[in-house]
């Protein structure tokens, strides 16, 4: 199958990918849509509040999805990826919390993010090669108002303006809500995902994953981190 875009991405496994999977719709390492939990409290349906992300699947960003440069294969990109987590170490967090980051909310770590700001910075890096140049029209998408000189400056060199120190790490939830939606749900996310989240919160894999031309993410190829 030939994909839209890659992407690097960390996903939770045990029962926080599954309740994540769930809470979202999509499965992405099995590459299907999954019935969605009645969760009180919310300020509307699940179905709503996570339409924006559902396609992504329950993840964090590691390396933001990359059209594939030209003259690479697929094969030479997991090659280079098997490569890289051949190397890298796992990274961890304290925890993970339901917070609001800017008008959605995530799954943000507690206790620091250290470790996993440098896998994600080492991510970019490394496979930055297999990127094909983000053209006019991707730099407009990813141009959004207010950003920093310091961020147009990462988009023009990375292609994404929020990564290197503008990274930070988190697994969406949900789309932009108003500020009385954001706290209902924030409460009843929180209640949700504490029975599920890990402590401590560690990243032992990554996968690479596919975008295909509906817009959906699949995991195409996962590797463990064992440097």
């Amino acid at each position: 199958m030939g994909w839209e875009r890659y992407a690097v991405y960390a996903l939770p496994d045990g029962a926080l990918g599954a309740a994540g999977a769930a809470w979202l719709g999509w499965d992405a390492r099995a590459g299907r849509a999954v019935a969605q939990p009645e969760v009180p409290g919310l300020p509307r349906p699940a179905a709503e509040l996570t339409e924006r992300a559902r396609r992504y699947g329950f993840h964090a960003t590691i390396k933001p999805p990359f059209r594939l440069a030209e003259g690479r294969t697929e094969a030479e990109l997991r090659a280079a990826f098997d490569a890289f987590c051949a190397r890298a170490w796992p990274a961890r967090a304290e925890g993970l919390a339901v917070a609001a980051v800017g008008p959605f909310l995530a799954l943000r770590p507690e206790g620091g993010a250290a470790e996993l700001d440098r896998l994600a910075c080492a991510t970019v890096e490394v496979l930055d090669a297999f990127r094909a140049p983000a053209d006019a029209a991707e730099l407009a998408r990813r141009r959004k108002p207010g950003l920093s000189p310091r961020q147009e400056a990462l988009l023009r060199r990375w292609g994404y303006p929020y990564v290197m120190e503008e990274f930070r790490f988190h697994v969406t939830l949900t789309g932009p809500l108003d500020d009385a939606e954001r706290a209902a749900a924030e409460a009843a996310l929180a209640a949700h995902f504490a029975p599920v989240a890990p402590r401590p919160f560690r990243v032992a894999r990554l996968a690479l994953m596919g975008e295909d031309a509906e817009g959906r993410f699949h995991a195409v190829h996962e590797a463990a981190l064992s440097g």
